[in-house]
């Protein structure tokens, strides 16, 4: 039994939320507490075993672990192919820990429990199933499959307007990934046309020959639907309706592993499979970030809405770590790895936190509070330790994240690193303003006069999370150690193939001319 789940730790990790699903399809939906607990206890257990794989990850290797492969459909070239390196672990574990955390915090869903503990599982094998598919029509799979329980969490279990954010969610993420599969079948028969073979199999897709006017366009559609998931500026917009009108654990598992998902595709599939386009394009995305950074910054500064002022948060938080990734160096991509956790703890935190306040007024205009220091000294704490976090106060995680990005963008561009340093204090200002309207001041509306502090359930929700921000802030090497080794190499490969492309380009030119030269002198 031991050796079978060391040998499948992927599969059973990915796979077992799904197994817990359709357990629930067979309970009656008015066992509501025994549907809250079994979910909670399920995915709590999920993370358990899910621990191995940190404690068990060689960090003295690049190469990727855990892996299990098998032929699927052998006719079209698909197969069955999971695996993790040191890009991917740390996103795995983050989604097996804030799944729980999320179910716990639901308590203020009454309606449909057991359809929305169910679309929850799912929705965490889909997102597990991105982060460890080595397979491209695997990755497809995961990739459209964790789109519809989002839908449904934003489009049942949402706001006023959740019918709208549901679909325009929808039709963003659909029209990015109908692209991606384009390209995906490009890749595909290119390769067939190289080898002889029929293959999805992303090592062997690797492995082709794209000129660099093939690079272009294959990077171009696969990078569209990773900056949609991102989302990029100007492709954000779906993001503050999707936010705002989920409800909390929604909004906290679309900002804590969704977004995730984009971030994570420019480093596992356009960078090495397009490292030609990568290079040309880095100006542009580099330009993009920078506007994502300071727009984010200056829209979330005006906001009135506490849910709305933490949506734009993280079009400027992302921003950083899409800088990160295409400054091309270990310190920045390091850095913007880390920040993809420490985003996805603190601002799921921070949606997790006006999620209870909400509860407690049902409003999140930050006009409505004021006072609330005296009133809820142990929300006010946490709230104050995630928002020190997300302004990146040194012995926080986010000061490891953001300092790595800025570290590694000033080597190779003084002028972005300037610039995106401004972010930095932009957040600090609209992050601070915030806090101090909602919590200090008079204690003058009597609504707010009657609010009673966090309950246990909530102080064990935020716990965890607090722990992992310092852990993080204080001793980074935990986690950046595991990641090194599989940077470096992301970078030396991707720096091979595309000098490799260069050099066989320059030898088909020069083959070119020459022959054009011998039919002239022929002629």
């Amino acid at each position: 039994m031991i050796e079978f789940y060391n040998n499948h730790i992927l599969t059973i990790v990915t796979f077992l939320p799904l197994f817990g699903a359709i357990f629930l399809l067979f309970i009656n939906r008015e066992k509501t507490d025994f549907i809250r607990n079994f979910t909670l206890y399920f995915t709590s257990f999920v993370f358990l075993i899910s621990l191995p794989i940190f404690f068990q990850f060689d960090a003295s290797t690049a190469d990727f672990q855990f892996v299990e492969k098998s032929v699927w459909i052998e006719s079209l070239g698909i197969s069955y192919y999971m695996g993790i390196d040191g890009i991917s672990i740390l996103l795995v574990l983050l989604t097996t820990f804030i799944t729980p955390l999320v179910i716990l915090a639901s308590g203020s869903i009454k309606s449909r429990v057991k359809e929305y503990m169910i679309v929850f599982l799912m929705l965490e094998t889909g997102m597990l199933g991105v982060f460890c598919a080595l397979d491209l029509f695997l990755f497809y799979i995961f990739w459209e499959g964790m789109l519809i329980p989002m839908c449904f969490i934003i489009g049942v279990w949402g706001g006023a307007r959740k019918i709208y954010a549901a679909i325009k969610f929808f039709l963003f993420t659909m029209f990015g990934g109908v692209l991606m599969l384009v390209a995906i079948l490009a890749l595909y028969f290119i390769h067939f046309k190289q080898f002889g073979t029929y293959s999805f199999d992303y090592l062997q897709i690797k492995e082709v020959f794209l000129s660099s006017k093939y690079q272009m366009w294959l990077f171009l559609a696969f990078a569209l639907a990773f900056a949609i998931k991102v989302p990029m500026f100007p492709f954000h917009t779906w993001l503050p309706d999707a936010h705002v009108e989920a409800p909390t654990a929604g909004s906290v598992i679309l900002a804590g592993v969704l977004l995730k998902m984009g971030t994570y595709g420019f480093l596992r599939f356009c960078i090495p499979l397009f490292p030609n386009a990568s290079e040309y394009f880095v100006g542009l995305i580099s330009i993009l970030a920078l506007i994502g950074i300071i727009y984010g910054a200056l829209v979330a500064m005006v906001q009135p809405d506490l849910k709305k002022l933490v949506a734009y948060s993280s079009v400027s938080h992302l921003g950083f770590v899409m800088l990160g990734i295409f400054a091309f160096n270990t310190e920045a991509i390091q850095g913007s790895i880390i920040q993809m956790i420490n985003h996805g703890l603190s601002t799921g935190a921070l949606f997790l936190i006006v999620g209870m306040i909400y509860d407690r007024r049902h409003t999140r205009m930050i006009a409505d509070f004021g006072g609330l220091a005296r009133q809820m000294p142990i929300f006010v704490t946490f709230f104050m330790i995630i928002t020190m976090s997300s302004i990146g106060l040194p012995g926080l995680n986010g000061f490891v994240g953001e300092f790595l990005i800025l570290l590694g963008i000033f080597k190779v561009n003084k002028v972005y690193a300037i610039i995106a340093a401004s972010g930095v204090i932009l957040a600090a200002v609209y992050m601070l303003w915030m806090f101090q309207r909602v919590n200090f001041g008079k204690l003058d509306k009597p609504e707010n006069q009657e609010l009673k502090d966090l309950d246990w359930k909530e102080v064990a929700v935020l716990v965890p999370i607090v722990i992992f921000c310092f852990w993080i802030g204080i001793y980074s090497s935990t986690f950046l150690s595991k990641t090194e080794l599989s940077v470096d190499k992301l970078l030396l490969d991707a720096q091979a193939r595309k000098e490799k492309i260069i050099s066989l380009e320059k030898d088909a030119e020069k083959a070119m001319s020459q022959f054009t030269m011998n039919e002239l002198e022929k002629k």
